[in-house]
């Protein structure tokens, strides 16, 4: 019961059937419990997202792990510790770079064929490096290198050498290209002379004989270095000239750390390269849905219409399947109550959407829930002409800093839920790269770091993840009789509710429902009984 005296109520309606994966698209493969849910205490919510449930709209449910095809765990990522990784970082500086500029990425929307194309730039320096290096070897002329054209390994109707695409589709540009002095150094040591003249050497007076002149590498010049080694270097350089330029300034010099000792936050890169005066701007509103604010109501129409062009553009739904009640139904109706609490955040806890404002127009919309120990993430919709930016990861990279920053006002509050992880689905595993993250046990109830979780999984869609053999349900189901039912506007335990029912023996069901809700929840949040 929440803090006004309000109770969460529920109908329970079980979950023999199966439907349709939307994962593995099996037909009836999708198993899971459910209920409808007409009000719920945001504390009663935590617990049960804590026990594997999840919320649509006003409907909650709960995967039955065991049997489903595609198990779905809960996830939750530890946003103050929270870095970003290299692709995250890659989107932040993508939508910076849009918003000081204006400059697109360019949509891949071609079956693979633009990740390819990519991937093929990629390699072009390092095709070039390889060129040069068998020529070098083969003692191939000059010229070969100034001019003749060589059939490449990516020329078309040539296929390429096995490669990890996502390696190298993670791998930087930098990382895989020459610089201009590693170029010079190549290009001197070339040999001039046919790769036939090299090869009537005899064999076993290689290793001795020292290179006439012009054959081979010239002894006297150093030896080339990685172009990332070089970078590297002048990196370090130009640490220890600002260490000093600062020693030398500062009246009173204090020892400077080194930059690796101070990584950037994740608000720092949210803001970078951002000028004064950008060419868009960009501003995040939080507006309540439910009840629905004054700001939510004034900007619904704007926002259906971006919900509608995403669902039919990126989820190929039908017009007539994305309708304003199918929207109303999904994302606006929330069974959570709008509360505040003393020691909780200025905006409250419930329902709201985060709206995304590019000059004064709505293009991408967060559906979050913000809860005494968590902000949960339900949906994200956009406008599919900026699908090109990320969007989806740079929402959630915006949530997490969002969680940091409720995070100061209640320091409870400081984890951020991404929904549910899908390892048998390799699309919905980059769920797992904001770390540090846990996931669920679904026998225990206790949270397992992801890292731990993954060679379990590997194994089999379904496992038990916590390592401790003989833990088991905290909150377990002891008595059923002290869970609470509504029967004709009556709040009552389940044991005085028997004696006066009339028809059919319903205690099986409501044994199952309490056991999937647990103890604690099943003594707080009132079952509707016909």
């Amino acid at each position: 019961m929440a803090a006004g005296g309000s109770y969460s109520i529920v109908e329970y309606f079980g979950g023999d059937d199966g439907y349709r994966c939307g994962y593995c698209k099996h037909e009836k493969g999708n198993l899971s419990h459910g209920m409808w849910s007409h009000t719920m205490t945001v504390q009663d919510y935590q617990e049960l997202i804590d026990r594997g449930w999840r919320r649509s709209g006003k409907y909650v449910y709960k995967p039955t792990m065991n049997k489903t095809c595609c198990p779905q765990y809960t996830i939750r990522c530890h946003a103050l510790n929270f870095h970003p990784s290299k692709t995250h970082k890659k989107t932040l500086k993508r939508v910076n770079k849009f918003l000081s500029s204006g400059e697109m990425p360019v949509e891949q929307n071609d079956g693979g064929q633009g990740v390819l194309e990519e991937i093929r730039g990629r390699l072009k320096p390092l095709s070039s490096i390889l060129q040069r290096t068998v020529a070098i070897a083969a003692g191939k002329t000059q010229s070969f290198l100034t001019g003749e054209p060589m059939d490449s390994m990516h020329d078309e109707g040539i296929r390429p050498p096995p490669q990890d695409p996502l390696k190298i589709y993670n791998t930087d540009e930098e990382d895989i290209s020459t610089s201009p002095d590693t170029e010079t150094d190549t290009r001197s040591t070339t040999s001039a002379t046919p790769r036939e003249d090299a090869a009537t050497v005899p064999e076993d007076k290689t290793s001795n004989v020292a290179p006439k002149p012009g054959k081979g590498a010239d002894l006297n010049r150093p030896l080339c270095r990685k172009a990332k080694d070089i970078r590297k270097e002048r990196r370090l350089q130009k640490e220890q000239q600002k260490q000093q330029e600062g020693a030398s300034s500062s009246p009173n010099p204090t020892p400077s750390k080194s930059v690796s000792n101070h990584p950037k936050l994740l608000e720092e890169f949210i803001l970078e390269s951002l000028p004064n005066d950008p060419l868009h701007r960009l501003e995040v509103r939080l507006v309540r849905s439910n009840p629905p604010s004054p700001q939510f109501k004034a900007s619904f129409d704007a926002s259906y219409q971006v919900y509608k062009l995403y669902q039919m553009a990126i989820h190929k739904d039908p017009p007539e399947k994305a309708t304003e009640s199918q929207f109303k139904r999904f994302l606006c109706d929330s069974p959570l109550e709008a509360e505040s609490a003393p020691d909780g955040p200025d905006v409250g806890y419930g329902s709201f959407h985060q709206q995304y404002w590019l000059d004064g127009r709505i293009v991408a919309v967060g559906v979050l829930d913000i809860l005494p120990f968590c902000v949960s993430s339900v949906y994200l919709y956009y406008h599919p002409d900026f699908s090109s930016l990320s969007l989806g990861t740079y929402s959630a990279l915006r949530e997490i800093a969002f969680t940091r920053q409720l995070q100061k006002q209640s320091p409870k509050l400081a984890y951020y839920y991404l929904g549910f992880y899908v390892h048998s689905c390799p699309k919905m595993r980059y769920k797992g790269q904001y770390q540090p993250s846990d996931l669920l046990c679904p026998e225990t109830y206790t949270w397992m770091p992801i890292e731990r979780c993954i060679p379990r999984l590997d194994i089999s869609a379904y496992s038990r993840l916590s390592e401790d053999a003989n833990a088991g349900d905290a909150h377990a189901l002891k008595d059923l009789g002290r869970a609470l039912v509504l029967h004709r506007r009556t709040v009552m335990p389940y044991a005085a509710y028997a004696q006066k029912r009339k028809g059919s023996n319903d205690e099986k069901e409501v044994e199952q429902y309490a056991s999937l809700v647990g103890q604690m929840c099943a003594q707080r949040i009132l079952l509707y009984r016909a």
